[in-house]
């Protein structure tokens, strides 16, 4: 409707309003609308078209495609939070309408918080009366699919970690990514595996709206870039989609009068659990999708990495680098937001000073200016940051440890540690060693942890 017009606040619908993957040119598109609006249409593009797919790979990628479909519209539902939400060509039983109500109120956790909004029992997903559909509640089969991983990079540490960890482990593998980062591109390159690079455009309609006054804010970005993996998987006909999101990604921000708010609620255990156990149950039985990392600690991680310099000059964990609008750094580092205080303090008790303050460009500990930045790191006077950042308990470890370290001592934030911060802490609770312990859920394959596990704890 050329007259229509957009109206946050008097969205009565959001609309799924179909999905279809064209498997000559690889292409998928996820469309959407709000009311009898015009369509938004995001596109995600698989390398290595055309594909030929047996009838039953066929209908596991169909599958795969409505899972991402229903996931990605996270994207778009935010901008005006409608009261109904509407499916158009399939139909979903209640299992997956309840997948679907954890994902959006959970990964909107932050975006809702910010912007005062309630969304508790409020997302509500059409559920089939019979459980007839696409997306019914009949067990997956498996299909047969070849034993290869499909790992995915962001360009810090902590993917780099897994990559290494499943080439130690002999496990044939592509590294992938989403969308046309350069840092990540040089990242992938300098491992020397194979890679795969999928395309991802959100819909030109989506910007428009936010001008419009549309809510804004963040979203589960890795569940979207999980349902696309698990997609690219079933095409690529492999049987394992690989994330490196440690256990500390459970625990969000403590905020006063409101509770724990996460800000990377879908790299969590919640989120990997449930969307993993619908994956196996609903899509493929015979694709593993888990996070490599999650019995480690970010500290654990940390040492990890540190233990070889192989991409000190190419990694970069400073979330301005990916940002889709705005400024981005002029060097991998900006060293003054969250990540960038978060990755320096980790590898600080791991690595070499020289060697840290080299990647960097600069020693951020001995700044006084980003007092702040750290204390937020710590919990000392104001919640964890929004961000991938570890807990709170290991940055206190890791600057206590610092604070023993001659080379490191006299550093101004370390020194103000010392002095203002760690006599008002309990000295057993910030020992490092408790938190390298390997411990917790997890979905490694179990042949594949034997082999891993004695590797992470040496």
């Amino acid at each position: 409707m050329s007259d229509w017009k957009f109206q946050r606040d008097a969205i009565a619908v959001f609309r799924f309003v179909r999905c279809e993957l064209d498997a000559d040119s690889g292409v998928a598109s996820l469309v959407y609308a709000f009311d009898e609006g015009p369509e938004l249409v995001e596109t995600i593009t698989l390398p290595g078209a055309p594909f030929a797919l047996d009838d039953q790979r066929a209908a596991a990628v169909g599958r795969a495609l409505r899972l991402l479909h229903l996931i990605a519209g996270v994207s778009y539902y935010k901008a005006a939070v409608p009261p109904q939400i509407r499916i158009d060509g399939y139909a979903i039983d209640a299992e997956t309408a309840a997948l679907m109500a954890l994902v959006y109120e959970n990964g909107l956790g932050e975006f809702a918080y910010r912007n005062g909004l309630d969304l508790r029992g409020r997302i509500r997903f059409p559920v089939s009366g019979d459980g007839a559909g696409t997306q019914s509640g009949q067990a997956a089969p498996a299909l047969g699919l070849r034993r290869h991983a499909l790992v995915a990079i962001g360009g810090g540490k902590d993917s780099l970690v897994s990559i290494e960890a499943l080439r130690s482990a002999g496990v044939e593998q592509t590294v992938t990514w989403i969308g046309n980062s350069q840092l990540i591109g040089a990242c992938a390159a300098r491992t020397g595996l194979a890679t795969l690079n999928i395309g991802r455009a959100l819909a030109p309609g989506l910007f428009e709206l936010n001008r419009q006054g549309a809510w804004n804010g963040h979203i589960p970005v890795t569940a979207i870039n999980s349902a696309i993996l698990v997609l690219a998987a079933l095409v690529q006909g492999v049987d394992q989609v690989v994330f490196s999101n440690e256990r500390s990604a459970s625990y969000g921000s403590i905020i006063p009068g409101t509770g724990e708010v996460n800000h990377q609620w879908s790299k969590g255990w919640a989120f990997e659990q449930a969307f993993g156990d619908h994956v196996h149950e609903r899509v493929a039985a015979d694709l593993h999708y888990y996070s490599l990392l999650r019995p480690l600690s970010e500290l654990a991680v940390a040492r990890q990495f540190a233990a070889t310099d192989r991409y000190d000059a190419h990694f970069s964990s400073c979330n301005r680098n990916f940002h889709i609008l705005g400024e981005r750094p002029v060097n991998r580092w900006c060293g003054v937001c969250p990540k960038c205080h978060f990755v320096f303090l980790a590898l600080a008790p791991f690595m070499p000073k020289p060697r840290l303050v080299g990647i960097f460009g600069r020693n951020l500990l001995d700044d006084p200016s980003q007092a702040g930045g750290f204390d937020a790191l710590l919990e000392f006077q104001d919640h964890k940051p929004f961000e991938c950042v570890g807990e709170g308990r290991e940055s206190r470890a890791a600057m206590a440890a610092l604070a023993q370290r001659p080379e490191w001592q006299e550093d101004a934030l370390v020194a103000r540690f010392r002095k203002e911060i760690q006599p008002l802490l309990v000295a057993s609770e910030l020992e490092v060693a408790p938190l390298l312990e390997i411990a917790g859920e997890h979905r490694v394959p179990a042949l594949l942890w034997e082999r891993l596990r004695a590797n992470f704890a040496a």
